[in-house]
């Protein structure tokens, strides 16, 4: 059984090269909406925290996945839901068709307001 990763870099040497490339451009993305935010690793996957968990993502063998930590956020952003999978507080997306970055910077800010409430 491989170890388990200590550092998001640690977690993305684990994924395909597409799903590296499409989960580097969401960190990106998270890190400029959340620039004071901790990077971790949190239920086994790459995570940002302020005191609080804010956002995870993830890859499977059939998709990327945007995991917002809340299940309350998503009912707000019902446009940023057009056409991806989705459960409660989690977007499925495609390495080729990635998560538009004002979507995931609109959905990171309204989790930095929830965790503070």
């Amino acid at each position: 059984m491989a170890s388990k990763p200590k550092s998001i870099d640690d977690y993305l040497t684990t994924v395909t090269d597409e799903q590296r490339a499409a989960l580097e451009a969401l960190r990106k993305t998270i890190q400029a909406a959340a620039p004071k935010a901790e990077e971790c690793i949190s239920y086994g996957i790459p995570a940002f925290r302020m005191k609080k968990l804010v956002v995870g993502f993830g890859a499977t063998k059939k998709h990327c996945a945007f995991y917002l930590m809340s299940g309350t956020v998503l009912e707000a952003f019902p446009e940023a839901l057009d056409g991806y999978d989705t459960s409660k507080g989690t977007i499925r997306f495609l390495p080729d068709k990635p998560l538009p970055a004002a979507w995931v910077t609109q959905l990171v800010k309204a989790r930095i307001v929830e965790n503070e409430e």
